[in-house]
């Protein structure tokens, strides 16, 4: 089986002069910054107000995530840059974008003209919020949440927010 390890920078280094001490030099071994996951809780908060937004807006749910997405996600990023492509500018692409479930654009100021004269407008991708760790998982439910109210839909208290995210922490810290 696989060793795997999760520390600080430094302990990281240890494991691996360890290994080598041990004859593991030949091992390959694949590092990446561990980041804490969104929680269930701020994931369910999340799918039970969109539904509610969703419904008072008369639009579907992958719709309604998609909008939350262009204005509270985050972008994907690849080799430190943005992904971008680029798509025909029409109101037919839009609706099928807004639809999506397996991916995520938004759409960007820049439009070009194909080889044959077509618009075309770029859309920014965007990471989907199941990949999101605790902290960006907040900036989209506290978008959603500011959103609701706007539409006089029922949301958590502030406190009651605090303490969903009181209790996140703990369960964070304890699985650190």
């Amino acid at each position: 089986m696989a060793e795997k390890m999760t520390g600080t920078a430094q302990a990281v280094v240890n494991f691996l002069l360890n290994q080598i001490s041990e004859g593991g030099a030949g091992k390959l071994w694949e590092i990446k910054e561990h980041r804490s996951q969104r929680t269930l809780t701020q994931n369910a908060y999340y799918w039970v107000l969109l539904t509610k937004l969703a419904d008072k807006l008369r639009i579907s749910k992958p719709e309604a995530h998609n909008r939350m997405l262009r204005s509270y996600g985050q972008p994907a990023v690849i080799n430190r840059k943005l992904v971008y492509t680029y798509l025909p500018d029409t109101e037919e692409t839009e609706e099928q974008i807004l639809a999506q479930e397996m991916y995520h654009l938004a759409p960007t100021s820049s439009v070009m003209l194909s080889s044959k004269g077509v618009p075309l407008r770029a859309y920014k991708l965007l990471r989907g919020s199941s990949d999101y760790d605790v902290d960006e998982m907040s900036v989209l439910v506290d978008g959603l949440v500011q959103e609701a109210t706007q539409l006089h839909i029922e949301v958590l208290t502030p406190r009651e927010l605090e303490m969903m995210r009181e209790h996140e922490r703990k369960h964070t810290a304890k699985r650190s």
